[in-house]
């Protein structure tokens, strides 16, 4: 990148772990006062985005963002501050657990969401945590930003209960006739399993294919949305290197964007090599954790917020970050220390042992299989994970990272154990698992060494010609037979699940177009 850069000197690029960079970069912005903090409660001033003195220690600290739990301030009217950028999340029960989450352009005076059964009876009224994130001026040219988060946690609500709420502050009450437009709505997950259909991609950022796939998403009426990381690429780099410039602005942009879907349809987003912003923590996740609330269940909500598990009806949902096995992508590899393999195999055994679970369905960043010309495998996805997978019975696995739609055959042992051809079926206790690509979500698109095959256009071959990255970061050419359908155009996935004695995941990818491209079922014997 030709960006100038006023962060890490160029001897000491690649030598620094994400930890490292956050190290460095906090004490030499802290040391040179170019840290304004993000307590709301000092003082905003109107439209400059300078906070009072005294409060830079806040970021001298090693961990952010800085979560506020006083009341915010502002000399800024509250009536004349909107708030937008709503998205919701479940917390770690959905049936009884929500969480809403929105954004203002300045702090305000006690934020709060109102929540009722009916539209106009919005009448309890729960107060806001609020979450501030400063960014200063990485790049010449890159202004400083603060950024003011709202979050609000649901609980023990209704299951299979339809709910209205309306976010509001001092001066802003969505209660109000003037801003009865803004209310939303959002639904709990059924006390009983039934049938629900989901939809999942990856890599989506800030386009108009983004918004033409979020419009076609709503048209499914999903319970949930999978978003599998590299979610808004403040970082346009993604390579987690101490020369990585991000433009927090970018986060404004795609949450108001995705707001259409968000606001009532939970946004359920994983970790991708995008989303590692070393300002803000030692992992480069402290972003991610001021904005967004997910279920925190995982091995280290603090420092790993997109991992975690939920169940939804019949069907266990498990969100890992595979930057901490990736051998392609190694800023993070290895953060973890293990822990959180040693979650995924207790977590992944738990649901396999609950009887009201039918399907596991994994969704991380780095594929596992895929033949692109870009990133192909990765090997430690495969080295590390792939046997728990298989120990444990998971019966789809759903990654990002590479920007078409791609889908295997079901797998075994890194080896097909039953073709699985469009409109076809697999038993997955029995004949392995089917792994989708679904990173074609608004980005610009990669290819394939080979032709596209896709429903209505099929070009079965035998083999293709690919990699997988091995551990020290090389690649290893080999030839696979797993592939089975390729597509390079935008689309997303939806799984529509239906329980009862013969449990079955229907998978279709649909393209941006609204065309089928590929569709295929999931059983258990």
């Amino acid at each position: 990148m030709d960006t100038p850069r006023v962060g890490i000197p160029e001897h000491l690029a690649g030598r620094m772990n994400m930890a490292e960079q956050h190290e460095y970069l906090r004490s030499r912005f802290t040391r040179r006062g170019m840290l304004r903090a993000g307590a709301a409660g000092a003082g905003l001033v109107a439209g400059t985005g300078l906070l009072g003195p005294g409060a830079a220690s806040a970021y001298a600290k090693p961990l952010s963002p800085t979560l506020l739990t006083s009341p915010a301030t502002t000399r800024v009217d509250g009536s004349l501050v909107a708030p937008f950028g709503r998205h919701l999340a479940f917390g770690a029960d959905p049936k009884t657990q929500m969480r809403i989450s929105w954004q203002v352009p300045f702090a305000v005076k006690r934020p709060f969401v109102r929540v009722g059964l009916k539209p106009w009876d919005l009448s309890q009224r729960i107060p806001a945590e609020v979450r501030t994130l400063h960014t200063p001026a990485l790049s010449k040219k890159l202004p400083a930003v603060d950024q003011v988060y709202l979050h609000a946690a649901l609980d023990n609500l209704r299951p299979g209960q339809t709910y209205y709420y309306g976010v509001g502050h001092d001066g802003w009450d969505p209660a109000d006739t003037q801003h009865f437009g803004t209310i939303g709505t959002f639904r709990t997950a059924p006390a009983r399993a039934g049938k629900f259909t989901f939809t999942a991609f990856g890599d989506q950022g800030i386009s108009y294919h983004a918004l033409g796939n979020d419009q076609l998403i709503l048209g499914q009426n999903p319970a949930f949305h999978l978003h599998a990381g590299d979610i808004c690429y403040a970082d346009n780099s993604g390579e987690g290197k101490p020369d990585d410039v991000y433009d927090a602005r970018a986060w404004d942009q795609f949450l108001a964007q995705t707001e259409t879907v968000a606001k009532s349809v939970p946004w359920m987003v994983t970790t991708g090599n995008h989303d590692m912003e070393a300002w803000y923590s030692p992992n480069g996740y402290g972003g991610q954790s001021a904005r967004w609330t997910l279920p925190g269940n995982g091995f280290d909500p603090k420092h790993s917020p997109g991992v975690y598990s939920f169940v939804y009806g019949n069907v266990g949902v498990v969100a890992l970050d595979a930057n901490d096995v990736s051998y392609e992508i190694t800023a993070n590899t290895g953060y973890s220390g293990g822990k959180q393999t040693a979650w995924l195999d207790r977590r992944l055994r738990e649901l396999r042992g609950r009887q009201d679970v039918d399907f596991i369905v994994v969704f991380f960043h780095h594929c596992a299989f895929s033949t692109t010309n870009s990133h192909a495998s990765d090997g430690g996805v495969r080295d590390t994970w792939l046997p728990l997978f298989e120990k444990h019975g998971v019966d789809l696995v759903i990654n990002g990272h590479n920007h078409v739609y791609e889908r295997t055959d079901a797998i075994k042992g890194q080896r097909v154990s039953r073709k699985v051809p469009i409109g076809g079926t697999v038993d997955s206790s029995r004949d392995g698992i089917v792994y989708v690509t679904a990173g074609a979500a608004g980005k610009s698109l990669y290819d394939f060494p080979v032709p596209d095959s896709y429903e209505g256009h099929v070009k079965d071959l035998d083999s293709v010609p690919t990699f997988h990255w091995v551990k020290g970061g090389g690649k290893h050419k080999e030839e696979v037979e797993w592939s089975r359908v390729r597509y390079t155009d935008y689309s997303f996935l939806a799984v529509e699940s239906e329980p009862g004695r013969h449990p079955r995941l229907r998978v279709s990818a649909l393209a941006e177009t609204g065309a089928r491209i590929d569709h295929f079922e999931v059983t258990r014997g």
